[in-house]
């Protein structure tokens, strides 16, 4: 298992030094480059442009800088905002609790709802439910996160006023948590509500194909009840697509953290993402795209460790 670990470990970094090349380089091709923020600024003179450039080392060449760049990545220094001079890793570090705490939720929403509709539905198979259910699931995945945000604002807040529209405090009761939760319905279920629809329709197709395995015949055969065959051999069979499922999701995840963040003024990472790049912020955009990589890695990695204890064989492959 360790030598399995091991070799996903040794993969990965190849994976990222490709995304930081990429990023790195679309930074400098970005119109501007680095000093977008300041060459668009008229009360900067060219003399002041070429201090700024030796300060930040961008008068190096493009290949001393990315090395200059990735050896701070390592040590911990991910630069600092052009707006206030503050650490970049401190700035991410900030919004990432409420970004966790909105994709946690989600996810956790996701996963319940999603697993038990696709239950019932390989159970229930041509019923009007599972018919219910994957039209549903056909529905949610039409339409972008955005329009499900702005209705969920439109019904729960303006009409009904049950739900507040946006931010994750009001003002004077930070650290409450009744008005976290409050705040949090709203961002967490638009958020869950496509990723719900996936695990349905994945969890459905998964219990479909294990139903109608051997072993699950024989353990009808002798005469196990419908709960101790689903849940002592189909579930755990079932759940190796899932995990694996659940490792590719979170760039999906993260991209919907991105826009319901931003409909719902949610403090996090994604909206912290859309500021820096309406201010040409590309230090924070930079490590905004490393931290990304590095969490989407790490996902995959855990999925597939945990695919590989369900079934040994994997760690052969």
């Amino acid at each position: 298992m360790l030598s399995y670990c091991g070799k996903r470990l040794l993969q990965a970094v190849p994976l990222l030094i490709g995304v930081s090349l990429i990023g790195f380089g679309l930074m400098h091709l970005a119109p501007g480059g680095p000093l977008a923020v300041y060459t668009l600024n008229p009360t900067i003179t060219a003399q002041d442009i070429e201090r700024i450039k030796i300060v930040l080392g961008l008068d190096l060449p493009v290949h001393l800088q990315y090395l200059k760049w990735a050896s701070g990545m390592l040590t911990g220094n991910w630069g600092t905002t052009f707006f206030g001079g503050r650490p970049v890793l401190n700035v991410i570090l900030e919004r990432m609790p409420a970004t966790f705490l909105l994709m946690g939720t989600a996810l956790a929403l996701a996963v319940t709802l999603g697993v038990c509709v696709g239950m019932l539905g390989a159970l229930r198979r041509h019923s009007l439910f599972d018919y219910l259910a994957s039209t549903g699931a056909m529905i949610m995945l039409s339409f972008p996160t955005f329009w499900f945000g702005l209705m969920a604002i439109f019904v729960f807040a303006v009409r009904l006023r049950w739900l507040p529209s946006g931010g994750m405090y009001e003002l004077g009761e930070e650290g409450n948590p009744l008005d976290l939760l409050r705040h949090l319905i709203l961002p967490a279920s638009v958020l869950a509500l496509v990723i719900t629809a996936t695990y349905s329709r994945y969890t459905r197709s998964a219990f479909i194909e294990v139903m109608h395995q051997d072993f699950m015949r024989t353990a009808r055969a002798k005469g196990l009840r419908t709960p101790a065959r689903l849940f002592r051999h189909a579930f755990p069979n079932a759940l190796k697509p899932l995990i694996a499922l659940l490792g590719t999701d979170l760039p999906q995840l993260f991209s919907g953290a991105l826009v319901t963040e931003t409909i719902f003024g949610w403090p996090g990472m994604g909206r912290l993402f859309v500021d820096a790049l309406t201010m040409k912020e590309y230090p924070i955009l930079m490590g905004m795209v490393m931290f990304t990589a590095i969490f989407v890695i790490v996902g995959n990695l855990l999925a597939d460790i945990a695919i590989a204890f369900l079934d040994p064989r994997v760690r052969l492959s």
